[in-house]
């Protein structure tokens, strides 16, 4: 017999012994999922009016333009490269284009110190694979973006609010937190924050930077929403400021100015911690879409972005106006909103004895949401907070919804 041959009484179809698998990284068990994704899921049935997601209007992309940009990218012999493997840097005259558009923004910028990722997403989570050692201190504002607290906790970092005033943190308890805590990095979103729609003075942005460098604190300035500014003056990246120039990472994004199906953002840092990022860019993706950033470097050539963005503005203005029309009548007596000078989002909040996440079931059943506040906040949450984002609906459909949020929260 065969020496790999079964006994005769051998059972070659039993089903053998099994052993439990090997649990789960801890990271994953401990930190949730986004309550605004499932909110979406939940509200992406027909007739649904949802001020909860931050989506772009997909009526405002320019789908014309967008759809030469690719045809452009795969014309010809240039069609094999952008269908190729590509650096991880990104493509140059993509980082050249952002360099280009930091520099009119009065931050000095050239392409080599731009890297180009997969959404600004990616870029937060490759400079905390970057900075972040498990247990390390991270300061965020209170609240603040959601993804961000979700990046910080697979990190394994040890996440502390930052008081905060209606026009952002305070740079006094910043300095205390800083010098007491130690901590890594300061996260934040100067303008038009997610999720209050706040931004930041410009004497405090000088205060933070003036603090970073005496202290020694890397910054994590996150900027998605600064072209979609409605009213008042530009304020510069903190980036920018005296004191921040070795030690802040700039965060962009093409995701609210062109599509956010693109997939493209970038990250502007300096030397040593930027060659880590890529590093860490390696071992996540290798490179992001060459097509699409191709597609992207055409379209900023070919278009005119800022006449494209000057219509976005104008359209979601409207849509903001008429969110804050409408919210005295659809909120309860004695609720209180802000009035962002951009951005995406307005904050509320209710009055004493409402809870926005309980109520929240209410409203999809009068077919409209939002976001609750609490989800946002690190440590004690306020449950009476809501996020609108005003950018999705026309203000006719904003009228409607408002009227039946006034429905189900009466």
């Amino acid at each position: 017999m065969p020496l790999d041959s079964p006994a005769p009484d051998a059972t070659p179809d039993a089903t053998p012994a099994t052993a439990p698998l090997p649990p789960f990284a801890a990271r994953a068990a401990s930190v949730g999922g986004s309550p605004v994704r499932e909110i979406l899921a939940l509200t992406e049935r027909a007739g649904v009016i949802s001020f909860a997601g931050g989506l772009p209007a997909p009526e405002l992309f320019d789908t014309a333009g967008l759809r030469a940009a690719y045809d452009a990218a795969l014309t010809g012999a240039g069609a094999a490269r952008a269908l190729q493997y590509s650096t991880t840097e990104g493509a140059p005259e993509l980082r050249e284009a952002v360099a280009a558009r930091a520099r009119a923004r009065g931050l000095p910028t050239t392409a080599d110190e731009v890297l180009v990722t997969t959404g600004s997403q990616q870029a937060l989570t490759l400079i905390a694979a970057t900075l972040l050692e498990p247990g390390d201190t991270v300061l965020v504002e209170n609240p603040t973006y959601l993804a961000a607290l979700q990046c910080f906790g697979l990190a394994g970092a040890r996440v502390i609010p930052v008081p905060c005033d209606e026009r952002g943190l305070l740079p006094d308890a910043l300095a205390e937190l800083t010098a007491r805590e130690r901590p890594k990095l300061l996260y934040t979103v100067p303008t038009f924050q997610n999720p209050t729609g706040r931004t930041l003075p410009g004497g405090r942005r000088a205060e933070v930077a003036r603090t970073a460098a005496r202290l020694g604190l890397w910054l994590v300035e996150d900027d998605p929403y600064g072209d979609l500014r409605y009213e008042g003056d530009h304020q510069p990246w903190i980036a920018a400021h005296p004191g921040a120039e070795d030690r802040t990472a700039l965060l962009g994004s093409f995701s609210k100015v062109m599509a956010p199906g693109l997939r493209l953002g970038w990250l502007r840092a300096p030397g040593a911690l930027r060659r880590a990022a890529v590093v860490a860019k390696q071992a996540a993706d290798l490179h992001t879409s060459t097509v699409d950033q191709l597609a992207a470097a055409h379209y900023l050539g070919a278009a005119d972005l800022d006449a494209h963005v000057a219509r976005v503005r104008e359209a979601y203005r409207a849509r903001r106006d008429a969110l804050l029309a409408g919210l005295g009548g659809a909120l309860p007596e004695g609720s209180e909103w802000n009035r962002p000078e951009g951005g995406m989002f307005v904050w509320a909040r209710l009055p004493e004895g409402y809870d926005a996440g309980a109520l929240l079931k209410s409203a999809v059943a009068h077919d409209v949401a939002y976001v609750p506040g609490a989800p946002f906040f690190t440590g004690t949450p306020d449950p009476r907070t809501l996020r609108l984002s005003f950018t999705t609906h026309t203000p006719a459909e904003i009228a409607e919804g408002l009227t039946r949020l006034g429905r189900a929260l009466g």
